[in-house]
């Protein structure tokens, strides 16, 4: 079970947006290389990174952003935000990122997530964002029609490394995993889930150990632990105990 520090990227900073909303950002640091070595020497071991220019945008937008994270670490790093062809996996894979993930463009063109997941078999992450179930795209500018579960089952035995299921109205508000949710679409595909958004204390930390969250990846932190709400070494210890 992963805890994932993350690290939202917004013209090159540092932030945490509440619910997805640009205009209603705070920055908690100007140096992401630095935010990064942090987490890194905190214990934690594989770090998440949003572009999230990138994803209103359509193509990375803080690629110097990344490449100094990516210079500050050794632990593995999974990237998302305007990545959507083959160009941009590539280069940003043979740049040292671990994995790749891909939200917008797996609703407009799985096929171009499927194709790059045999390519870079379990090196591809399907990013689902929902609102009440149904999926948002672009940058969570728009919300389709299509449910998240039936967007994840899509890529059943296509090799995808995981799913970041982000619940878009509990993300940076600190109310808590929406825990029903995620575990359902865990129990619905083979897929592992990352749970994203919302998670507010070590309340949720000791959720994640529970035996029904056991089919899960893990769960991605921001806001709780820039905020202090969460303290690393308490919640790697609770993770490493079970």
């Amino acid at each position: 079970m992963i805890l994932f520090p993350a690290i939202d990227l917004k013209d090159g900073v540092c932030v945490r947006l509440k619910k997805g909303e640009m205009d209603d950002a705070t920055v908690y640091n100007t140096d992401p290389g630095a935010q990064a070595a942090a987490f890194e020497a905190m214990g934690f071991s594989y770090l998440h990174v949003v572009d999230l220019n990138g994803a209103f945008a359509g193509s990375s937008q803080n690629g110097a952003a990344v490449d100094a994270i990516l210079s500050r670490v050794t632990m593995p790093v999974q990237l998302g935000g305007g990545i959507r062809d083959h160009a941009a996996i590539d280069a940003w894979l043979d740049k040292g990122i671990a994995r790749v993930i891909l939200g917008t463009v797996a609703v407009r063109d799985p096929e171009l997530v499927k194709e790059a997941a045999r390519r870079h078999p379990y090196k591809i992450v399907v990013g689902i964002d929902a609102r009440d179930g149904r999926v948002a795209v672009e940058g969570w500018a728009e919300t389709s029609d299509m449910l998240a579960i039936d967007l994840a089952k899509a890529f059943e035995d296509a090799g995808v490394a995981a799913i970041v299921y982000t619940d878009i109205d509990r993300d940076g508000v600190l109310t808590g995993i929406n825990w029903d949710a995620t575990i359902a679409l865990g129990r619905a595909v083979s897929i592992p889930v990352i749970a994203s958004g919302g998670l507010a204390s070590l309340d949720d930390v000791r959720r994640m150990v529970k035996p029904d969250a056991a089919i899960l990846e893990g769960a991605i932190s921001g806001r709780a632990l820039y905020d202090g709400r969460i303290e690393p070494a308490e919640a790697l210890k609770i993770l490493e105990a079970a």
